[in-house]
């Protein structure tokens, strides 16, 4: 990383309020932040240096289109960003990314749709995106958390606030759950109307798809959706009532070709992904089994070597282990995932 480089496209971006254009005009005028800042500087009173030291106040970092940590996906993009204020985990070219927006005013339905998608895909190692606007953008944050994995947040504002307020909680569990958020405002920068429609086309950007759940025509889903489009990106929906607003922009997009969805393995067949995930989910298991402990293995085993539904007295007996014992165990390990209870029998 350039540090001059950086300092100088951070007191730019400040000094021209983020606007795409003027930067832009910019570095096409003088081919580098620290030319063109130089060259621009007496026009302002901002200081470089203090407001740098805002970013390490607030552990904002912020990485060029150049350096080597940016993602790949987003440099593919049209009006890609020239830096993006990163705070949390580093971002990083994962190989999964999706990301899931639609409606602030979802209905509980949708709400419970978007919290599982992103459940089930965050299970499957992919990282969830979204806006950490509420409705649909905070019930995927969500998901992904209970699922434990990564999320990233895009917002439209400054690093140094959290918009809206009502989510200060949820951006502090992604925070702590190595996740991470972004923006391409820097610090103290407002979250004006246009800066939503803008920072769509960064989530959208990082993700291989998007998926809409309740999208109404005019909206930022609908945004988000036209940018991935654009981006040559995969465009997912699930569908609702035809008689429901809600669903107009969701049902205009199937009717152009985006793709219908009812599950999350239905994104994994449209990304032809399903057999790197599976194979992916089998070595993760086979790598926690290992980690269990001798009397773990031996109530998994003996259900391996069963294949049928067995009773916790079958268990013990197979197993040689005391019937309390062994329902102890099964139960722990029904929580943990490692096998299936149903009407008092196991299975795997």
């Amino acid at each position: 990383m350039d540090i001059k480089e950086s300092k100088s496209y951070n007191a730019l971006n400040i000094a021209l309020f983020g606007d795409y254009k003027k930067l832009e005009k910019l570095f096409n005028e003088y081919g580098a932040w620290t030319t063109a800042w130089e060259n621009t500087k007496t026009k302002t009173e901002i200081d470089a240096e203090k407001e740098w030291e805002k970013l390490n106040e607030h552990n904002i970092k912020l990485i060029l289109v150049k350096d080597e940590n940016f993602p790949t996906l987003l440099k593919e993009i049209p009006f890609c960003p020239f830096g993006l204020y990163i705070k949390g985990v580093n971002l990083r070219n994962e190989d999964l990314t999706i990301a899931i927006v639609g409606t602030r005013k979802s209905s509980a339905h949708g709400k419970i749709t978007a919290k599982n998608f992103a459940h089930s895909l965050g299970k499957a190692n992919f990282t969830i995106i979204s806006g950490l606007a509420l409705g649909i953008d905070t019930a995927a944050h969500l998901g992904a958390l209970e699922a434990r994995a990564r999320t990233i947040a895009v917002l439209a504002n400054g690093l140094n606030d959290i918009y809206p307020r009502q989510n200060y909680s949820v951006a502090q569990k992604i925070l702590k759950n190595r996740g991470t958020l972004v923006s391409e405002y820097a610090v103290n920068s407002p979250s004006l109307p246009h800066r939503f429609i803008e920072r769509n086309r960064i989530i959208s950007g990082l993700a291989l798809g998007s998926i809409i759940i309740e999208a109404p025509q005019r909206s930022g889903a609908m945004a988000t959706a036209r940018f991935a489009i654009e981006q040559n990106r995969e465009v997912f929906v699930v569908p609702g009532n035809f008689d429901n607003k809600n669903f107009e922009g969701s049902h205009e997009l199937i009717k152009a070709g985006a793709a219908l969805i009812t599950s999350p393995e239905d994104v994994l067949k449209n990304l032809g992904l399903e057999e790197t995930i599976e194979k992916t989910l089998q070595e993760k298991k086979i790598l926690e089994i290992r980690k269990l402990d001798e009397k773990q293995k031996s109530v998994i085993l003996c259900l391996q070597d069963s294949g049928e539904k067995l009773e916790l007295d079958e268990i013990s007996k197979s197993s040689g282990l005391e019937i309390p014992e062994t329902g102890s165990i099964a139960s722990l390990l029904v929580i943990q995932g490692f096998i299936k209870e149903e009407n008092g029998k196991y299975f795997i």
